[in-house]
């Protein structure tokens, strides 16, 4: 029922166009968390962006509310509301590499949208939009409401839906479309612990006098560098050109009096597909493991490093964490931050575990792996999502996917934490099609446009569904 009128309706050139629209113009706010300001719990940017989305949903004549700029809401009617819909208007750092557009100037070419949130998750919460727009517009009856939350804190921890959820109910269903169809009941817990190790100050040479490697800890590090004390290009060279057929990374020296400065490109990525990018702190610590550095506390701790991550262990095998289920998968793990100084480094890595993973056969496992190098780790895990299959939300919304996308509806299970991570029986449904990669915190992230206007006919038909 109503999908001649739902296909109509966003077939329509004109749906295109707003739907690029709109996209650009909250991809254009730089959306990045930053420290806290008095009214602006997550820094500037996300609060503009917020600003900007609510602005917007009020030009189409929707109510809006903000809660404090930790989120907005976007109500369809006055009803009870059955159903959460949550986006977040927050983006990962924009890194390197870009090469179709600067990250907040989206550029359209050949049915694709780029630009930083294009992807994750400002094109989603564009299409979830125009999904409420479009039953307004078909003059659907609904019993109950549909409200749009739009978040600024996903990228970090969700401090945001946590100060949400302290002040309204949850819904009786909720979906996110901040991953990919058909539809994810399934999401792994995480262990992110933060290890340390001091030394004297040191003087002999060659030594690393400081390394810094990436960004965010959801994020695999697509660049590293290290600064190394009494080492000359020349000596350092052959070293570089081995390491990088070893490990695919490439090796950047620039001398710096007596220092010498090696900057080591990888690739970046998604934290939750380790495998798929090219570690650089990974590769830098495998060529730091061969230079002929002297025998002093900071070599040893970063060879241990090197030990406990080998480049190309997304498994944590190394440090012996390594383990899988039939239901949701095996854990991976990133090593996404490390700084180095004259007397010590402080690390983290990301891993995502599965259903079977527990305190004894991971976090004791990885915190003893550490101490047989005298390296501390503190770090609590938290817990798996699981919403079953035979839920009455994820039936409906696996029989509005098959309706409009014309293929096979299932669940999935995946590494990513998605938004509804912590809401009782929530889902990650869309946007991205499958076999679709959108370079999702990487350089160059993108959406297809024509994979969004579906997403929206599957909304519209979900909100009619699960309201009326």
């Amino acid at each position: 029922m109503y999908q001649q009128q739902i296909d109509s309706y966003f077939d329509d050139p004109r749906r295109r166009a707003q739907l690029v629209a709109h996209t650009s113009r909250l991809v254009r706010v730089r959306s990045v968390r930053e420290d806290a300001r008095p009214g602006l719990p997550f820094g500037p940017g996300p609060a503009a962006a917020l600003e900007e989305a609510l602005k917007l949903a009020a030009e189409l004549g929707f109510p809006v509310k903000n809660y404090d700029n930790y989120v907005g809401a976007v109500d369809l009617n006055d009803k009870d509301t059955a159903l959460h819909i949550l986006c977040h208007l927050d983006v990962v750092g924009e890194g390197t590499g870009w090469t179709v557009t600067e990250p907040y100037a989206p550029k359209e070419v050949d049915g694709m949208l780029y630009g930083r949130g294009t992807d994750d998750d400002k094109g989603p919460a564009v299409a979830a939009l125009m999904a409420m727009e479009a039953v307004r517009a078909l003059g659907v009856p609904l019993k109950h409401n549909v409200r749009l939350i739009l978040g600024t804190d996903e990228e970090s921890g969700s401090e945001d839906l946590a100060y949400y959820y302290a002040r309204e109910p949850y819904a009786p269903y909720t979906f996110s479309p901040d991953a990919n169809f058909p539809l994810i009941n399934i999401e792994k817990g995480s262990y992110k612990p933060v290890f340390t190790k001091t030394w004297e100050p040191e003087t002999a040479t060659p030594r690393v006098k400081e390394l810094h490697g990436g960004f965010r800890i959801n994020v695999v590090p697509p660049e590293a560098e290290c600064v190394i004390a009494g080492l000359s290009a020349d000596a350092a060279r052959p070293y570089c050109d081995a390491a990088a057929g070893r490990t695919g990374a490439s090796y950047e020296l620039a001398e710096e009096g007596e220092d010498l400065r090696i900057l080591c490109h990888g690739t970046g990525g998604h934290a939750s597909l380790p495998e798929e990018s090219n570690n650089a702190i990974t590769a830098l610590l495998d060529l730091l493991r061969e230079l002929p550095l002297a025998k002093v506390g900071s070599t040893a701790a970063l060879r241990a490093l090197n030990a406990l991550f080998p480049h190309g262990d997304c498994a944590g095998k190394a440090l012996g964490i390594a383990q899988a289920d039939p239901v949701s998968g095996p854990l991976t793990l990133a090593f996404s931050l490390l700084e180095v100084t004259g007397t010590g480094l402080k690390g983290q890595f990301d891993s995502r575990v599965p259903l079977c993973a527990d305190e004894t056969n991971c976090k004791a496992a990885a915190e003893a792996a550490f101490a047989k190098f005298g390296i501390a780790a503190e770090g609590t895990m938290q817990a798996p999502h699981h919403t079953p299959a035979d839920s009455p939300l994820v039936k409906t919304l696996l029989r509005c996917y098959e309706q409009y996308s014309g293929n096979q509806g299932a669940c999935l299970a995946i590494g990513g934490g998605t938004y509804v991570h912590d809401i009782p029986g929530g889902v990650a449904f869309g946007c991205a099609m499958p076999g679709f990669n959108g370079n999702m915190h990487g350089a160059d992230e993108h959406t297809s446009i024509a994979d969004l206007l579906t997403s929206a006919k599957i909304f519209t038909q979900a909100i009619i569904d699960l309201c009326s």
